[in-house]
């Protein structure tokens, strides 16, 4: 059970209004305090941090010596050749330029894929027979191995 007086009401209100949070409810028996921060613009600081998560996201591909395949067609995407059948490519695939990586099938044609660097495939970044965007990131691969 929470007992409050005015007081202890007033530095709630100061310590949500100091913090991070821009909701909080409390409910405590036949007590409820609901706060609610206001002229805060969630979807702009939302979309810094991505910006910012993308761009940290696009120094470490850069550091690692990653390539990114994007989709150059919206589409769906498959990993295999046909239903039941094995991959184009796994995590750890050893590609050269020109490899097919998947088919991206748009209006009933089936679209080759290929690799436009030799490397290792380190991340598949879609779910096979799923719907891509143009210029959505397919496959990450690490490239600058001479051993390929």
């Amino acid at each position: 059970m929470i007992y409050l007086d005015i007081k202890g009401i007033q530095e709630i209100i100061k310590a949500v209004d100091n913090s991070s949070l821009t909701f909080l409810e409390i409910i405590s028996n036949d007590i409820t305090i609901r706060m609610k921060k206001e002229g805060l613009d969630i979807k702009k600081e939302i979309k810094v941090e991505e910006a910012r998560v993308e761009t940290q996201l696009q120094v470490k591909d850069k550091i690692e010596n990653l390539h990114v395949i994007k989709a150059p067609l919206v589409g769906t995407f498959y990993r295999a050749p046909g239903p039941n059948l094995k991959p184009f490519v796994e995590v750890g695939t050893k590609v050269k330029k020109g490899d097919i990586l998947c088919i991206i099938e748009a209006m009933k044609i089936m679209n080759e894929i290929q690799s436009d660097v030799d490397g290792e495939i380190v991340e598949i970044l879609v779910e096979n027979e799923t719907m891509v965007e143009y210029g959505q990131e397919l496959f990450k691969i690490k490239v600058g191995d001479r051993n390929v």
